[in-house]
């Protein structure tokens, strides 16, 4: 049995605009690398957390990471000790599945290191437990691409039933993040209560159309369906330079734009790495003007999803 294992979760965008809490897909980077290391002292444990945000809770029962590593250990009936390292390639509100991308890598982490066995099916439920304390709700638009990889449909959540979607070869993802913090569970709290039925019908056609468009590998369907009616105007408020950046995006090149989960960060879906730089650059003029810092990332879909590492 090895002594320690680590494991790479990457970023996600949920939501895709028009699938609010039922679409998502997976980034090459950034992303979470979290290490199980075993240990003769009885107990979960969380030695140390670098990288991005450094300031997470110690407690596992209150860390993304550790409520995974707790579940898992207590049904696999371990009794010995278990130290967990986190390196945060991810910052806390970043809109790209903080959470998620540091609950799929310890799960994976742990499987690993107790030789557990469990499928990416029945991990899921483990990382949803460290989804709970992000967000204080069940969704896994960011936990099922970061586990899995690739393009996801949540068709339902009672059960959860979780669809694979087809990746276009020639797509790509522009992402932007500005470096200020949303909260998943503030950002919700903004959302309307009640949606009026023309919103509704809007939103289920561009929902079906973006995986019409992935399904028929129809780039031009995919853009048009872009469109987020419910989410976006609401939280787009929120977030520095929004509509100056969605209108450079466009105007560069992208298939469309919209906020990648609750913000802040932006995606663009384009047709080939160089358009990808070329919109990078343009929304970050918009923030540069602002005075507002952020990173870039242009990325394909990745298909490979949490991983463990050598």
């Amino acid at each position: 049995m090895k002594t320690h294992v680590s494991a790479f979760a990457p970023a996600s965008v949920s939501n895709v605009a028009a699938g609010f809490d039922i679409m998502g897909f997976a980034l090459d980077q950034p992303g979470d690398t979290v290490t199980i290391r075993l240990s003769e002292s009885p107990g979960v444990r969380i030695t140390k957390i670098s990288g991005s945000d450094c300031e997470l809770p110690r407690d596992p029962a209150r860390n993304t990471a550790g409520a995974p590593v707790l579940a898992l250990a207590r049904m696999m009936g371990y009794s010995k000790g278990l130290e967990i390292e986190i390196h945060k390639g991810l910052s806390v509100g970043s809109g790209l599945g903080s959470s998620a991308a540091s609950a799929v890598a310890a799960a994976v982490a742990c499987n690993a290191i107790l030789q557990a066995g469990l499928s990416n099916d029945e991990l899921l439920p483990f990382a949803i437990e460290g989804e709970k304390i992000a967000s204080e709700a069940v969704h896994v638009d960011n936990l099922a691409p970061c586990l899995w990889g690739g393009f996801i449909l949540v068709r339902g959540y009672h059960p959860i039933d979780v669809v694979h979607l087809r990746v276009p070869h020639d797509l790509w993802c522009t992402v932007i993040h500005p470096h200020i913090e949303i909260e998943t569970k503030e950002s919700r709290k903004l959302l309307p209560r009640a949606v009026p039925l023309v919103d509704v019908v809007t939103q289920t056609g561009n929902a079906a159309g973006l995986v019409a468009g992935l399904l028929t590998g129809d780039l031009a369907l995919l853009g048009r369906s872009l469109h987020d009616v419910i989410a976006e105007p609401v939280r787009g408020k929120h977030i520095p330079g929004f509509a100056g950046m969605k209108e450079a995006a466009l105007k560069a090149g992208a298939l469309g734009c919209s906020i990648s989960g609750s913000g802040p960060a932006l995606f663009a879906l384009c047709d080939s790495k160089k358009t990808g730089g070329m919109i990078g650059a343009a929304m970050g003029q918009v923030l540069d003007r602002l005075g507002c810092p952020y990173d870039t990332y242009v990325s394909t879909i990745n298909c490979t999803g949490a991983r463990v590492l050598d």
